[in-house]
């Protein structure tokens, strides 16, 4: 097991071909998957012949970044995954945050504490300089942890989906928040 980094209560791990099942159980949550593509099932042939090999190509391309299985370290068990990678138009010191967690991690601060162990280890080991995450206007969840890790909002937009893919919700659009270095640097000294 290669182990990307640690917390309190978390493992942050590199996937492997063997995560396929883990990974269509998560996906195939309809509550998991209710912002994303409106609860529609999981397809487990596009999550091994498409998904698990663009999580696995990112670790040999871009070291520091990819996805990463959260691992429950009392239990062992699979809680989901983080996301810490540049998206394909900007520059690799400026990635995005995210994560996508089983229904029995919810309320847990596992969201939180995942994501503030990126961010520290993005901004003092990777030369990170700034991150940015987004989720859907309505997911008060996701927008709750943003704004704990100190993430300030930038902005609403709108992106086009195709009909079957629309989750509830999205005709009031996505949100945009962001942390910069200096910003999480004076925030973690007071």
């Amino acid at each position: 097991m290669h182990v990307f980094l640690e917390t309190e209560r978390l493992i942050l791990r590199r996937f492997t071909e063997n995560d396929a099942d883990a990974l269509f159980e998560l996906y195939d949550d309809p509550a998991v998957m209710k912002y994303l593509n409106g609860g529609q099932p999981a397809d487990r042939a596009e999550i091994v012949t498409l998904d698990l090999p663009a999580f696995l190509g990112y670790y040999e391309r871009f070291p520091g970044y990819g996805f990463w299985a959260a691992i429950e370290k009392s239990t062992g068990d699979f809680l989901g995954w983080f996301h810490f990678r540049p998206r394909p138009d900007d520059p690799p010191d400026e990635p995005e945050l995210g994560y996508r967690l089983h229904r029995k991690a919810w309320g847990k601060g596992y969201g939180t504490e995942g994501s503030a162990a990126l961010l520290a280890k993005g901004f003092t080991e990777l030369g990170v300089r700034r991150v940015s995450a987004s989720t859907m206007t309505v997911n008060t969840a996701s927008r709750r942890v943003m704004e704990k890790l100190g993430m300030k909002f930038i902005r609403t937009y709108f992106e086009e989906f195709p009909e079957h893919e629309r989750a509830p919700g999205s005709e009031h659009g996505e949100v945009e928040y962001a942390i910069t270095r200096e910003e999480w640097s004076a925030a973690t000294r007071s």
